[in-house]
């Protein structure tokens, strides 16, 4: 038997087996929904999060709350095998993924970012992100991907939309940012105007008009003649990345 596994033995029945997830908490969890369950208690997600955690999981969590998933899969799992319900569990598990959209994972930026203009990334000193939201407004990608684990700070992130998707889309791109208390005027934010290559322009001006070295550069766009044209530009002391097709 794998050492993370363990064997479930109620008043000496045994009731299966179950595989620990890689927590902290994960051991504490098993002996007291164990021992729950022994007592006849009432079996509630109370047995893994208080209510201080439970209504700060409710909010938009760093790093998508990923240890209280594994948690929360292990508790419903253990449901499973002993037969008690769970409903609260999945409908906050639900809730978690809702709010951090960890639906994103399918998609996985960081497995499809590229360094486009070395073999060897360099030593750099801070990164900049070059975003062209229209065609690619992931959000929560974005931000539990690239964001946060550069360490990115907002004056360091450029974005651009013509008035034609601001239109249609800004309330939408609002409300995703708000999850992460950010609005698009928390950033270098441009109102392009009208034209295909518009917004295309104005992103490479902006990073031709920073001047940058020794930097991580993001540029976050499908479009390919855009990837080409930063470059063409980039100083290769930077680490350019693009996404790769």
């Amino acid at each position: 038997m794998s050492l993370n596994k363990q064997k479930i033995t109620i008043e000496y029945k045994y009731r299966g087996s179950i595989e620990f997830p890689d927590t902290p908490e994960a051991k504490d969890i098993f002996f007291k929904t164990k021992q729950a369950y022994a007592n006849h208690e009432k079996m509630s997600i109370n047995l893994l999060f208080c209510d201080a955690k439970l209504a700060k999981l409710k909010k938009y969590q760093k790093g998508g709350a990923e240890k209280e998933l594994l948690n929360l899969d292990f508790y419903i799992h253990l449901g499973e095998i002993l037969g008690f319900f769970t409903n609260d569990a999945q409908q906050l598990k639900k809730r978690i993924q809702i709010i951090n959209d960890t639906a994103h994972s399918s998609f996985n930026i960081t497995k499809r970012l590229k360094l486009i203009n070395k073999k060897q990334k360099s030593q750099a000193e801070q990164s900049y992100l070059f975003w062209d939201i229209e065609n690619f407004s992931s959000i929560a990608s974005i931000f539990n991907d690239i964001i946060e684990p550069y360490k990115i700070s907002d004056t360091n992130v450029f974005l651009a939309a013509n008035p034609d998707s601001l239109y249609l889309k800004r309330a939408e791109w609002e409300a995703n940012l708000y999850d992460y208390g950010k609005t698009l005027n928390s950033f270098n934010f441009i109102k392009c105007d009208h034209g295909k290559n518009v917004a295309d322009d104005v992103l490479l001006q902006n990073f031709q008009d920073a001047g940058l070295r020794n930097t991580n550069v993001f540029i976050l766009t499908f479009d390919r003649e855009l990837k080409e044209r930063f470059s063409e530009i980039a100083h290769p002391s930077n680490n350019l990345f693009i996404m790769a097709q």
